[in-house]
């Protein structure tokens, strides 16, 4: 059985979508859109856009453009698990972000660095303990 990333809650009447603040909406959606292989739906209205997976099996990420900026730790943030935690802390900062750990944090196996968008908003990229 393949297990893809889910797209919809456990319920089937609940559609699950992230949504992140912004300054920028093209900045954020080319930073998210390269971080996580989305692409950026045209004719999004507005303030908004819709960042949807490149295949199309994912939850959608769903930029809003705000006045403010980020001014303390967010309170929701999104992990993303890697097989090479330094090669992705790399590419990420390559695309934009900002590492704010100095070095990876370890916890029960887990390894990993907390970085920023352009905008401030934490995220996390971690790597999984090792299989024996």
């Amino acid at each position: 059985m393949t297990v893809e990333p889910a797209r919809f809650g456990g319920r089937h009447d609940v559609e699950l979508v992230v949504v992140v603040d912004c300054a920028s909406l093209a900045r954020s959606a080319a930073f998210w859109s390269g971080v996580l292989g989305y692409r950026a739906e045209p004719g999004s209205p507005g303030r908004y856009q819709q960042l949807l997976p490149a295949d199309g099996i994912g939850v959608e990420i769903l930029l809003q453009l705000v006045p403010e900026t980020k001014a303390t730790k967010n309170r929701v943030h999104l992990d993303l698990r890697v097989p090479d935690l330094s090669a992705e802390v790399a590419r990420v900062i390559a695309l934009g972000a900002r590492r704010i750990t100095a070095e990876p944090i370890e916890e029960h196996g887990w390894t990993w660095h907390v970085l920023a968008d352009p905008d401030g908003n934490e995220f996390c990229v971690l790597q999984p303990p090792q299989s024996d």
